[in-house]
């Protein structure tokens, strides 16, 4: 088994990167993700508490040799489940290879939390438990250190490609706070206009 774990801090509050993440897909870093499909999801009444089950279609690049060794295409598929729970102010998102996970089986583990230390910000937890099943052990060490490879580079491309979208929704979402104060400070002066004229009246 292989193990990969990463910490990095946002300099954005926790609602906005939760709330991005759901546009992190497509990306111009992530063009192997083809396809995200919302399974199930639900809110739990009593703790508020949302999760939501995904299916991810991915186009992965392996080399040809080790496609051979696998017997599997480009085409893989992966389960996530994720739970929101706005009053930790955290986000924690399970995943797992659907796709030939009796062969090789690759487990992440991704949490957005508000920062312990500034709640402006939000630390982000990745980590990922790389294993080779029975059926490949003469193969194991091999496809364990390349997929551990790939998935770092992937790890870091994701971050890179996610705040990019991070970016964008944050300019969005500004603009659209002062979309609204416009908005209300029309509605007060129509109201004070309205207030005015009747009182002349």
């Amino acid at each position: 088994m292989k193990l990969f774990e990463t910490v990095h801090d946002y300099n954005y509050e926790w609602s906005l990167v939760s709330a991005a993440n759901w546009r992190k897909y497509p990306n111009e870093n992530a063009t192997h993700v083809k396809c995200v499909d919302i399974l199930n999801q639900h809110i739990d009444p009593d703790t508020g508490v949302l999760t939501t089950e995904r299916l991810f279609t991915v186009k992965q690049n392996v080399p040809t040799l080790i496609l051979k060794i696998l017997g599997s295409d480009t085409t893989h598929y992966v389960r996530e489940v994720s739970t929101i729970d706005p009053r930790t102010k955290t986000l924690t998102m399970c995943s797992v290879n659907l796709t030939m996970s009796n062969l090789l089986t690759v487990e992440e583990t991704i949490r957005y939390q508000e920062h312990p230390e500034d709640p402006l910000k939000t630390k982000f937890t990745q980590q990922a438990a790389i294993s080779a099943g029975s059926l490949v052990s003469r193969w194991g060490n091999l496809l364990e250190d390349f997929t551990l490879k790939r998935f770092q580079q992937n790890a870091a491309t994701g971050r890179e490609g996610f705040s990019k979208v991070l970016e964008r929704f944050v300019v969005m979402a500004e603009a659209g706070q002062q979309q609204q104060k416009a908005v209300r400070s029309d509605n007060e002066n129509n109201n004070n206009s309205s207030s005015s004229n009747s009182n002349s009246n």
